[in-house]
């Protein structure tokens, strides 16, 4: 029996701390690709629709892609943004016939009218379909993960890495599922179970730490024949919302009983480490002093600032760290990205090696990370912002800064743009001239994701946190809608008894 199945991707990590609305812009900025367009940018990468395309054609699926749209993390997504993207998906549900819908979702949206974003794509589709058509759903595991989620998607899957390099493997799984429940094999339902944290401690990571073992708990669980797939959210603590921190999701069938108490077992464990941390936050100043002294002949130093990173929607201008480094007198550098539009547009008007004076960064909201620097550098390069990646994240993925600019100050090169995007790929350095590897250091702007392109190349990785929007300084952000107490707001929560799922 050949199945049609409805597939689509609408992906959004929303900062409600963010200055910055998510509109349309915001979308078309980052990607917006419809249909047989989607499917020929995304459909042979590292990527959820490449996985559903895989099971599709394993399976023999009629699949009919209406689109793939992302924006990078920012603020509440507008309406008018959101009902754009989410209507044509709706329409497509309501009037054809399928036998199942795949989408590729995030778990951490948040809408200007409603703090559930995916909970309210899911709420629109389930209306169109009914309660038999089943539905199955891709997140990221920083999802901010509410039973509103697991009630109306029959089977959800969650990345099991932090670098995120499963995507493609993700989809691929969570197709198989789908299809044995068109065949009428199983009939899957998602528990959840969840505990009073903005997020897991060390927000998921899984290149080491206590992820690896839950991870494999939870693909020694799935041997069992009812247990379809076990995801383990770290959580989204920029998110302020009551659905808010780490969740343990199994997708099985039958009795649920032996599903909830396996979850409770990993979220115990999630809770009970909550002090545990594995990375160590410089400030921007101690940080610059291990430029000064690193030895570059086992490769360069990496500094990743975690506070200002874009792909959890920083704002990407903070000055803290490049302040720091050209104070400490650091040589053979580069910086990058540094998110000014309007310097950029500024040094387009320069001559390729011309001095240029320029008012740099710091003008979003200088409380976060710094004011404006004012200084004068070398025009390196000029450039549209296109790249293509080729690392194991972004890999063959086309993607644009906007309008950007290399500026040399002293000894770091500093990449300017104007779309902020996390650096996670190589090219995103080399694609402007800028060759990372002969550096002694690079400094950029990241949480994690960067270890997948950068550690390979690196004598030694250490982080910062700049004070800039991704602060993990909790206490330093108006939290009012997440549950209290909360850990690490409320240090001395308790878990005296475990709460309905």
């Amino acid at each position: 029996m050949t199945f049609r199945v409805l597939t689509a991707e609408l992906a959004h990590e929303t900062n409600t701390f963010s200055r910055r609305v998510t509109d349309a812009q915001s979308f078309k900025d980052h990607y917006v690709l419809l249909g047989d367009d989607a499917i020929g940018a995304r459909g042979d990468a590292n990527t959820e629709l490449a996985g559903f395309a895989d099971a599709g054609r394993e399976y023999g699926w009629q699949m009919d892609h209406v689109l793939s749209a992302a924006a990078g993390p920012s603020g509440k997504v507008a309406r008018a943004a959101f009902e754009w993207l989410c209507d044509p998906i709706v329409a497509a549900a309501e009037h054809g016939t399928f036998d199942g819908i795949l989408l590729g979702l995030h778990g951490a949206m948040v809408l200007d009218f409603c703090e559930d974003g995916d909970g309210e794509i899911l709420r629109r589709i389930r209306a169109s379909v009914g309660a038999e058509t089943p539905i199955a759903i891709t997140l990221d595991p920083h999802g901010n993960v509410g039973q509103r989620m697991c009630s109306l998607a029959d089977i959800i899957v969650s990345f099991r890495t932090y670098p995120h390099v499963d995507m493609r493997e993700t989809g691929r799984r969570t197709g198989a599922i789908l299809q044995r429940t068109m065949a009428g094999e199983i009939r899957p339902y998602t528990v959840r179970v969840s505990r009073p944290m903005l997020e897991e401690t060390n927000g998921g990571r899984t290149d080491v730490g206590p992820m690896i073992p839950r991870l494999n708990a939870a693909k020694d669980y799935e041997r069992y024949a009812d247990v379809f797939a076990v995801s383990i959210n770290a959580g989204f603590a920029s998110t302020d919302v009551a659905d808010v921190g780490p969740t343990v999701l199994v997708t099985g069938q039958g009795d649920p009983d032996p599903h909830v108490a396996f979850a409770e077992t990993l979220a115990d464990d999630i809770w009970a480490r909550r002090h545990e941390t594995l990375n160590d936050y410089l400030t921007v100043e101690a940080a610059a002093a291990v430029a000064v002294g690193h030895d570059p002949r086992n490769g360069p130093l990496v500094i990743a600032d975690y506070a200002d990173n874009p792909g959890a929607g920083g704002y990407g201008d903070s000055t803290a760290l490049l302040g720091a480094l050209l104070e400490a007198g650091v040589n053979n550098a580069c910086f990058g990205p540094m998110v000014d539009g309007a310097a950029a547009q500024a040094l387009h008007k320069v001559k390729i090696g011309e001095k240029a004076p320029i008012s740099l960064g710091g003008k979003t909201d200088a409380a976060f990370g710094g004011g404006p620097l004012i200084l004068e550098g070398e025009l390196v390069s000029i450039s549209d912002g296109h790249y293509v990646g080729d690392g194991p994240i972004l890999g063959g993925l086309h993607r644009s800064y906007g309008p950007s600019a290399v500026l040399r100050v002293d000894g770091i090169e500093i990449l300017i743009v104007t779309i902020a995007k996390q650096m996670l790929d190589l090219q995103q350095f080399k694609s402007f001239g800028v060759e990372p590897e002969r550096k002694s250091v690079i400094a950029l702007k990241s949480m994690q994701h960067f270890r997948a392109a950068f550690e390979p190349i690196a004598g030694r990785v250490i982080v910062c946190d700049s004070g800039a929007l991704c602060t993990l300084h909790y206490e330093r952000l108006p939290y009012r809608n997440v549950p209290r107490p909360i850990f690490p707001l409320d240090q001395d929560t308790d878990w005296p008894d475990r709460s309905p799922v």
